[in-house]
């Protein structure tokens, strides 16, 4: 009975997770962020990633990725959009997977993963556009992903940090 119960709750916690994730995608969606550059978000779903990583398991995390590329897709994107935020997206949870496994910051794992997300769709862009002219706007995206990873990821470490202090209390 009780392995049920935990499987319910994990449950109950995923969609939660998916269903934030959702709505952090939509209200950064709403946030114009005007830089010459296209494209360009914060990756405010990044944060649920990374406490999905450290407060439950790399599975779990993974899948719930997996999730948000696809509901947001219909929701929000398209198929195009939906093959580069797959492509983004499993090139930044393997990194931080391998990352949290090496005992990295979380802040680190937070910005190798903005950075490895936009490599993923700039990879992706130049396969599919069979240009290596994207490398250019891959200069700019690395920045962008690391300053970015680096806001999600103290997002994430306060959230986490506070977290872990309701659990030792209860």
């Amino acid at each position: 009975m009780r392995k049920k119960r935990l499987t319910t709750q994990k449950i109950a916690q995923c969609g939660l997770l998916t269903a934030v994730m959702l709505v952090l995608g939509f209200i950064e969606s709403l946030i114009p962020i005007t830089v010459g550059v296209p494209g360009i978000k914060l990756g405010l779903s990044n944060g649920v990633l990374l406490f999905a990583l450290y407060m439950m398991d790399a599975p779990t995390a993974f899948v719930l990725m997996v999730l948000k590329v696809i509901l947001s897709g219909l929701l929000f994107g398209g198929v195009s959009a939906m093959m580069y935020a797959f492509a983004g997206g499993l090139l930044s949870m393997m990194g931080m997977i391998l990352l949290k496994k090496m005992n990295f910051s979380i802040l680190a794992v937070s910005m190798a993963g903005g950075v490895l997300h936009n490599v993923g769709q700039v990879l992706l862009a130049m396969i599919i556009l069979q240009t290596s002219q994207l490398l250019y706007y891959m200069a700019i995206l690395l920045f962008v992903g690391l300053a970015c990873g680096a806001i999600t990821g103290i997002a994430a470490r306060a959230t986490i940090s506070h977290m872990k202090k309701l659990n030792r209390k209860s």
